[in-house]
């Protein structure tokens, strides 16, 4: 939504409960340091169902290339963060239901 005042054009920036879809991102991360982070969907609360099983432990996840990323044990880099592996399949994310 565009308005025009003085000969300028302003966007209006739309409520956090409108902006919001149903559907989840195509690609979503839970680390805040990634470019594939998205607060409101985190917030928001997100499942992911892999080759038709409920899945609880993934980090990362791409609809359209279909994999995951999930820790790989306890196991943790230099950084401290955990080390993933990449498992190829049926992804399909949901969001959870407000109760």
């Amino acid at each position: 939504m565009r308005t025009r005042r003085s000969g300028i054009l302003r966007a209006h920036p739309l409520p956090a409960f409108i902006a919001m879809s149903d559907t989840p991102p195509d690609r979503l991360c839970n680390d805040p340091r990634s470019p594939h982070y998205d607060e409101t969907a985190m917030n928001r609360g997100i499942g992911v169902r892999f080759n038709g099983t409920e899945r609880r432990d993934v980090e990362e996840y791409c609809i359209s290339e279909g994999w995951i990323r999930v820790a790989a044990g306890r196991a943790l880099d230099r950084r401290g963060q955990p080390l993933t592996v990449k498992l190829r399949g049926t992804v399909e994310p949901y969001f959870h239901l407000d109760a």
